[in-house]
């Protein structure tokens, strides 16, 4: 599996652990939608390989996915409708897959990251990780000291917020952590139910390799088709809500160009 340039997957005692490469700052803004192909590309194929019984998915040192904090309009047909297809395959293989994917949150998930986390079976993280969905943020998302996401417009989540955090979020909190783009730490989803283990970063790799040993040990056909059930609600959610959060994130786009906001009279600024 070397034919990817934004992870690194490592196979070993039918663990397979997709590892999401660190982005540079100047490469974020189009890297990250080939990032996210890339995950749905490696999903499908781990999916396929009958030698690999669990998924784990985590990122490089301490950061699991940070964003930039600007992005570029879109506009090109081409490149736009990359983003689209990459994103939606991502997002559709964390909903079918029927292999258990653990998330070893290994530092801060911001993003598509942050909903690639809610998107698993199971999610370990270090206990002072941030978990945070960035399009609504304004400029009002710090973390460590930096403004992280889009500073200068909202979006719709358009890359699996809107479809897995009503799901594993009380409502009022998936709210927040949507509308507000409120960021959360580990222990406090963990508080909620929404994370499993919220632990001290000495103790990542332990309770991950004890939940992925544990699943090993279990009936690969009864997990499968546990995964399958339980997966119906999760692709109802997608079909019902994916490509509707998506296009409007895109006409989102459009309506804050320089273009738009000069012919759109102050309206979507402070009123409709």
């Amino acid at each position: 599996m070397s034919d990817y340039m934004l992870l690194d997957i490592t196979v070993e005692n039918q663990i397979a652990t997709i590892e999401l490469r660190r982005l540079a700052r100047e490469a974020r803004g189009g890297k990250g939608a080939q990032r996210a192909a890339e995950v749905g590309r490696a999903l499908n194929a781990l999916r396929d390989d009958n030698g690999v019984r669990v998924i784990v998915i985590t990122g490089k040192d301490d950061v699991f996915t940070i964003p930039p904090s600007s992005y570029g309009h879109h506009g090109n047909p081409g490149g736009d409708r990359d983003i689209m297809t990459g994103v939606t395959r991502a997002v559709e293989a964390m909903c079918a897959i029927d292999k258990p994917v653990i998330a070893r949150v290994n530092g801060h998930a911001v993003g598509f990251g942050a909903n690639l986390v809610l998107a698993c079976d199971f999610i370990v993280a270090a206990e002072d990780a941030i978990i945070a969905d960035h399009h609504m943020s304004c400029g009002d998302l710090v973390i460590d000291g930096n403004v992280v996401g889009s500073a200068d417009h909202c979006m719709v989540t358009g890359d699996g917020g809107a479809v897995f955090a009503p799901l594993k979020m009380p409502r009022a909190m998936a709210m927040e952590y949507l509308l507000l783009a409120r960021p959360f730490t580990a222990k406090e989803l963990a508080a909620m139910g929404v994370v499993n283990y919220a632990v001290p970063r000495d103790q990542l790799d332990a309770k991950t390799n004890e939940i992925a040993t544990r699943l090993i040990r279990r009936n690969a056909y009864a997990l499968a088709f546990n995964k399958r059930v339980l997966n119906k609600d999760l692709l109802a959610r997608f079909n019902q809500i994916h490509d509707a959060a998506l296009g409007y994130e895109f006409l989102n786009f459009y309506m804050q160009t320089p273009q738009a906001k000069a012919l759109g009279q102050g309206r979507g600024e402070d009123k409709l």
